[in-house]
């Protein structure tokens, strides 16, 4: 008698255990459906609400590539109301929707240039001479980089897409104390930084390498940005990071094609961002101008050539045209 009352609550145990594990499985399920349901919707509220475009002048007159990738300047800027602020960062953003791969090159602000209709001057003097498009100009006049689209990111909105994206920070290894010039103390050592202090991490510039250090910086902390963002999570976030767009990027870049390639770049797993920097090693020297201070002379010929070969410019779809 015992042994059967025994069998039948080892039987109810099982029972229970099954009930329990299908009750898991159907509320992981649920919760799943629900994030799919969230991230759908505010897709599609986010699709029929436009981009925060450019106010006044500007325009951009990047031309769409033939081949189907994209180049985007990024700028980072803390104007604070000024009209004809410069800017701290200048990057391109190069992404390959065959290739899923997306490729980083830095631009030294301090190049000196050729600005059309205003002489030589440093790279950043662009964009206050001229805005996003004026820079353009000077980017494809002197390095022959063709450009579609812009980004200008307001600092504060650099915070909050760190904060929404890895809302437990990223970790760095701060090489020395930070401190001139980002109104905060930044420690010596390993720590996890959150979107304030990442601001100042990649804006410090008081060091031995100066403007080299922080573009170094600038490039860590996307790449690693990048490694973070790329999960379910941050797939169900992108609407809410297009909110963020909306109000803290001026872009022309319209809501359908940034949504295609954050969830290309967010599905396919392409977090390995390569990096690059321009001038190249080698390829400079630092002068001094009576009028510009201190500037980078530049060989051009050897950066062409070497954003090119970084590019891979004759990729698989031009080596096809080629073969046909």
């Amino acid at each position: 008698m015992q042994n059967l009352i025994r069998s039948k609550k080892n039987r109810i145990r099982v029972r229970w255990r099954r009930v329990v594990g299908s009750l898991l499985l159907i509320g992981i399920f649920m919760i799943g459906l629900v994030q799919l349901f969230q991230y759908i919707e505010g897709t599609m509220n986010t699709l029929n609400q436009p981009l925060k475009k450019t106010e006044g002048k500007q325009t951009f007159q990047g031309e769409k590539n033939k081949l189907g990738t994209i180049n985007v300047l990024l700028l980072g800027s803390d104007s604070r109301g000024e009209k004809q602020a410069r800017t701290d960062t200048i990057m391109v953003a190069h992404y390959d929707p065959k290739t899923h791969k997306i490729k980083l090159i830095s631009l030294m602000r301090d190049m000196m240039v050729s600005v059309p209709e205003h002489g030589q001057q440093k790279l950043n003097a662009a964009y206050s001479f001229g805005g996003p498009e004026l820079l353009r100009e000077t980017i494809k006049e002197n390095f022959g980089l063709d450009i579609q689209y812009y980004a200008i990111v307001d600092f504060k909105g650099f915070e909050k897409a760190i904060d929404l994206l890895v809302p437990n920070g990223i970790e760095v290894d701060v090489p020395n104390e930070m401190s001139h010039g980002i109104d905060m103390t930044i420690e010596k050592g390993k720590q996890q930084l959150h979107g304030k202090e990442l601001l100042g991490y990649v804006r410090f510039r008081h060091d031995r390498l100066s403007d080299f250090g922080r573009v170094q910086r600038q490039q860590e902390v996307i790449s690693k940005l990048m490694k973070e963002a790329v999960s379910l999570n941050s797939v169900v976030k992108l609407p809410k990071l297009v909110g963020l767009i909306n109000k803290y990027i001026d872009t022309n870049i319209d809501t359908s094609t940034l949504l295609t390639i954050g969830t290309d770049i967010l599905t396919k797993k392409s977090s390995n961002i390569e990096t690059f920097r321009i001038p190249e090693d080698g390829s400079f020297q630092n002068k001094r101008d009576e009028e510009l201070g201190e500037v980078l002379e530049v060989d051009f010929d050897q950066n062409i050539e070497a954003i090119h070969h970084f590019l891979e410019e004759k990729s698989v779809a031009q080596k096809e045209e080629q073969k046909e």
